[in-house]
């Protein structure tokens, strides 16, 4: 009986051996993307007003959770019997965000050549206000999923040659990890301003150390916010181009004299705005119908 015992807690041991060995190889290969959703979700969680920044923060990473239990089982039952309905997936996943990233650049550049005056948030209602965080909530929710479905499909093929219970250990370690330390992450550059304020206040003295770096936080905000706009449009195009690139043979081997990352936002540029067209031209045929 103790003999049983003993060689059962040895198994437990040696699986979670494997699991953080294996654990440390999925994060590596999914480093680069985690990176790509730190940016994009760091730009979507920014933007609402100071007292709202933490609860819509929380919002997203409840639904980045629930994301994440709804992929995971879905993505071992299509590894398991369906393994071709995996890239159709991310294929679809991909046009999306190359839609996503190419109307930023649209909208930066154009759409406010039509726009008027952009509503202040004091002359909104409360209904308003909250609409529209509802919006941008969503926004989020549906790119993490996408974003996610990335990172557990790259993290499952780190270890399809490994047993079942492997594959889901690890796999699920990847995709909690990459959800408290992305929001996480994401929390603490959206309330730099705030820490920073907290800085100045904690003594009396002038020009002192804590007032030096909490006015570095509070002037440091805007740019960082207006540059994880820039950086997750980027960050858009090159996850939708390495879906591209990495599951259709065709773009792999178009450009090999180029370096890869190039190839991959070069891809996730030209699909993008192919989808922006097609998109504007059924929406233009569709008001047109509905008239």
């Amino acid at each position: 009986m103790a003999s049983g015992i003993f060689a059962l807690l040895d198994d437990i041991a040696t699986l979670m051996d494997d699991v953080a060995m294996m654990s440390k190889v999925a994060g590596k290969k999914t480093a680069g993307i985690l990176g790509d959703d730190l940016a994009v979700n760091a730009e979507k969680a920014s933007g609402f007003m100071s007292s709202r920044e933490l609860p819509v923060l929380w919002a997203i990473t409840k639904g980045s959770f629930l994301n994440k239990l709804i992929i995971l089982p879905l993505a071992f039952l299509l590894s398991a019997f369906l393994p071709a309905a995996v890239t159709v997936i991310l294929i679809i996943g991909g046009l999306y965000l190359a839609y996503e990233g190419a109307e930023k650049i649209y909208e930066y550049f154009f759409s406010h050549e039509h726009e008027t005056e952009a509503p202040k948030l004091e002359k909104l209602s409360e209904e308003e206000v909250l609409s529209m965080e509802k919006e941008k909530i969503k926004s989020a929710i549906v790119t993490d999923f996408i974003l996610s479905v990335e990172i557990v499909i790259i993290a499952l093929g780190s270890v399809a040659a490994e047993n079942l219970v492997t594959q889901v250990l690890v796999v699920t370690v990847i995709a909690l990890v990459a959800t408290v330390g992305v929001y996480g992450i994401v929390a603490l550059i959206v309330r730099m301003d705030e820490f920073g304020a907290k800085l100045i206040d904690l003594n009396d003295l002038e020009d002192s150390i804590s007032d030096k770096v909490g006015a570095f936080l509070v002037s440091a905000l805007p740019k960082v916010i207006k540059s994880l706009s820039v950086i997750g449009t980027i960050a858009l195009l090159l996850v939708s181009g390495g879906i591209f690139v990495h599951n259709i043979h065709f773009l792999h081997e178009l450009f090999p004299n180029l370096p890869g990352i190039v190839v991959e936002l070069l891809t996730g540029l030209a699909v993008g705005i192919l989808m922006l067209l097609l998109i504007k031209a059924a929406t233009g045929i569709w008001k047109k119908i509905a008239r």
